[in-house]
């Protein structure tokens, strides 16, 4: 029950369609129209250095894995014989 209590709570705290037009009438008054773009071009830039990041991280720790896979499969081998 108090479950469906938070799950029906959380779903009317989400905005609709005419919250998030209001919410971009807004940042349109609050920004102005020139300055919008820019707001947009660094939101872009960062999403882009995090994903850049984000992927250099992931080939870090594959290399780590194979280099431990590596360094390790000798020693297996040397204990079989």
């Amino acid at each position: 029950m108090t479950f469906l209590l938070i799950k029906s709570q959380f779903l009317w705290a989400m905005p609709g369609g005419t919250e998030w037009l209001l919410i971009l009438l807004v940042v349109l008054l609050f920004f102005g129209g020139k300055k919008i773009p820019d707001l947009m071009r660094g939101i872009g830039k960062g999403v882009k250095e995090f994903n850049d990041a984000k992927e250099n991280m992931k080939g870090e720790i594959n290399a780590g894995t194979k280099e431990k896979d590596a360094t390790s499969a000798p020693k297996k081998s040397e204990t079989s014989k």
